[in-house]
């Protein structure tokens, strides 16, 4: 398994809006883009910082996993990503360890990456996302 570097830091938040503002107004950032994704029923603003992103996510329905998390916890950090070269191997590489997963096979995610999560109880509690780009960047 090769991980390169952390990818990105997901935050959930309540408003997109007052939360980019943050990033714009007072740490002089651009939004680097926005898009919503339906399979996390959430809509994402990323903000860049040299090789890490930071993707601010805000639900967009009631009963999706950032909406929860913030129901449960409240906003902050919801996961840490690092790249691997090669998500499939990497997911057989922990599922052979014995690693609880809790996706087995990548989806596509943001940006349209190949994501999977590692149990967060694996983790320490922190939900851990492994992700695959397509091209580099």
């Amino acid at each position: 398994m090769k991980i390169s570097h952390i990818d990105h830091i997901g935050i959930a938040v309540k408003s997109l809006e007052k939360a980019s503002e943050f990033y714009t107004r007072f740490l002089g950032c651009k939004p680097a883009g926005k898009e919503t994704v339906p399979d996390q029923k959430a809509t994402v603003s990323f903000f860049l910082f040299k090789d890490t992103t930071v993707e601010l996510l805000e639900a967009t329905e009631l009963e999706g996993p950032i909406a929860k998390f913030i129901a449960s916890k409240g906003e902050g950090i919801h996961h840490i990503a690092f790249r691997v070269e090669n998500i499939e191997d990497t997911i057989a590489e922990l599922k052979a360890k014995g690693v609880r997963l809790i996706d087995e096979q990548p989806r596509t995610g943001a940006r349209g990456i190949k994501i999977a999560f590692v149990h967060p109880k694996e983790t320490s509690g922190v939900l851990m996302e492994l992700c695959q780009h397509f091209t580099k960047e």
